[in-house]
């Protein structure tokens, strides 16, 4: 047999193993919302006591009762409950932050996975992936309304003289009973706006994947740092949305609100506060972002990884 032929026979059987490796790589529409359990249990350990200080500072205005994050901090801690103050309004997002990425994460990976045309070993271009991002920040956010509107009431209770819920149960009572059932998601176009910025999230996050990998580093490291620096370009971008969202979701029960809608919180936040007022808690938002996120997305693909070697 000539050596012509041979390198024929070669190749022939290299396009059929890769064939192979092609059809046994079956789309599995489940996996991402499994792992995104692990991703919002990691969240919500690392994250929530820098949350607390973000919303506190952020629906605080200028009434003078914190001059910074770090005396946002150290009162929080000394005229409360100790350590215990920066979980509070935590049972919401302990279920919710696992509900919300399980949503968010198994959306995505089903995102990603039409625009590959169910073909997994299809690479997205980091358009395709911020187009993904943006198809699941728009999903979660109707899971989200609900759940951050509960954690941010119960984050602005201070004191005895400011609280007015036991917890998130009777919260979420006393919303329906002054709002009706749909009080809950009081604030969802703000939260959608919000968290149309998951496609800058996403997209960065494969740009700076790619860049690591070109740098030899592992794929765990690859993860935890694309991951957090994502997340961090994210907050960068979208964080003055967060502080409108917040702002509105933390009124008064009242018949005629301060903020009816995004446009007039947003003018009353210039007005009063100027530009700095938009990135009021940013500094703690920035201190929990790059940990928290890079914590979350890290245990996010190890478990997709996982899961794929299982064959689950």
């Amino acid at each position: 047999m000539s050596s012509q032929a041979i390198e024929i026979l070669q190749s022939t059987k290299k396009i059929e193993t890769t064939q192979k490796q092609k059809v046994t790589e079956k789309p599995n529409r489940i996996r991402g919302f499994l792992a995104g359990v692990t991703s919002g249990v990691t969240k919500l350990c690392v994250g929530h006591p820098f949350d607390t200080i973000k919303v506190r500072l952020q629906t605080s205005g200028l009434d003078g009762r914190f001059r910074g994050p770090i005396h946002c901090l150290t009162t929080t801690i000394q005229k409360e409950e100790g350590l215990r103050a920066l979980y509070k309004g935590a049972t919401p997002p302990l279920i919710g932050w696992v509900f919300m990425d399980s949503i968010l994460l198994g959306s995505l990976h089903n995102y990603r996975l039409l625009l590959q045309k169910n073909d997994p070993t299809v690479k997205l271009t980091i358009p395709q992936n911020a187009l993904a991002g943006l198809g699941a920040g728009l999903t979660v956010s109707f899971v989200a309304t609900p759940v951050e509107h509960i954690k941010a009431r119960l984050q602005v209770q201070y004191d005895a003289p400011t609280k007015l819920y036991n917890g998130p149960i009777d919260c979420a009572r006393k919303i329906i009973r002054n709002n009706g059932i749909f009080g809950l998601w009081k604030g969802l176009t703000e939260t959608l706006l919000f968290r149309s910025w998951f496609a800058v999230w996403w997209g960065t996050y494969e740009l700076y994947s790619n860049w690591l990998r070109e740098m030899k580093f592992n794929e765990g490291t690859v993860n935890f740092i694309a991951g957090g620096l994502g997340a961090t370009t994210f907050w960068c971008c979208s964080f003055p949305f967060d502080v409108v969202k917040n702002r509105i979701m933390t009124q008064p029960d009242v018949k005629l609100v301060r903020f009816p809608n995004m446009l007039s919180c947003a003018r009353h936040l210039y007005q009063t506060e100027g530009y700095s007022g938009f990135y009021r808690g940013f500094a703690p938002c920035l201190l929990r972002s790059f940990p928290t996120n890079a914590s979350a997305i890290l245990a996010f693909e190890t478990t997709m990884r996982l899961l794929k070697d299982f064959d689950m």
